[in-house]
């Protein structure tokens, strides 16, 4: 048996596995030159506590061999990881005593996996997102509701604002053209808004508002009129007090 072995190596390369709860895991064991005669396992463990977690002979739901019936690769797939399915695994080739028992011949240095429970993490990603997302459009909805909002109110005020100067409308008094040494004046509540939003206080003696404002125009173009067209240079509007 010694004989047999003498150009015999196992290597197990992997020294730590990280895997997630619920995936497969992949443990690689390979071997080169003539063993003895023995089989292979995967052991959980070494010593008197160790457990078996594949051999070709038995029943292994969850484990399966890479490369069936190969005298050289050992390697194992074991599907839906568990938390418990964490440890040091160990590639072990035994070989037969005298006496019938199998010995351990040689084995691996030796593989650490663990397990990661981090199959709820992409849930909790997705939920993450989901709620980012609907706190941004809340914001956002509700700067829309605010911005409206201030509109309407400055909306209103520019509507009210006529209504709190006595509802007054343009009237619009254009005075003719004059000579060329006469002035020609506008008179519209455009030229005079300053007269408009400015309300006179009535009094029990005057009950009309006289507003009145001169502006000059461009001169107009001189043409032939009667003396009886002739223009003032001034002009008024009475209004009675609200």
């Amino acid at each position: 048996g010694a004989q047999a072995g003498r150009g015999f190596e196992l290597q197990q390369p992997q020294d730590k596995v990280w895997v997630a709860a619920g995936e497969t895991l992949y443990l690689a064991c390979t071997m080169s030159g003539g063993g003895p005669p023995g089989a292979v396992r995967w052991l959980k463990g070494l010593g008197s506590g160790n457990k078996t977690v594949y051999e070709q002979k038995g029943s292994f739901p969850r484990v399966t061999r890479v490369v069936s019936e190969s005298d050289t690769d050992f390697s194992i797939h074991i599907r839906d990881v568990r938390p418990e399915d964490a440890g040091t695994y160990y590639c072990v080739k035994f070989n037969k005593s005298l006496l019938g028992g199998d010995e351990v011949f040689q084995h691996g240095r030796g593989t650490v996996v663990s397990v990661r429970e981090t199959a709820l993490v992409p849930s909790m990603v997705a939920v993450a997102v989901v709620l980012c997302f609907l706190l941004l459009l809340s914001f956002f909805i509700a700067l829309c509701m605010y911005r409206r909002k201030r509109r309407g109110e400055v909306e209103s005020q520019c509507l009210a604002r006529p209504a709190a100067t006595g509802s007054f409308l343009p009237i619009p008094l254009r005075c003719c053209a004059g000579t060329s040494g006469t002035p020609r004046f506008d008179f519209s509540c455009d030229s005079i808004h300053h007269l408009c939003a400015l309300p006179q206080q009535s009094s029990k003696e005057d009950n009309d508002i006289h507003y009145a404002d001169l502006q000059p125009l461009p001169v107009a173009p001189q043409h032939s009129r009667s003396p009886s067209a002739a223009c003032s240079e001034y002009a008024s509007i009475r209004v009675a007090a609200q």
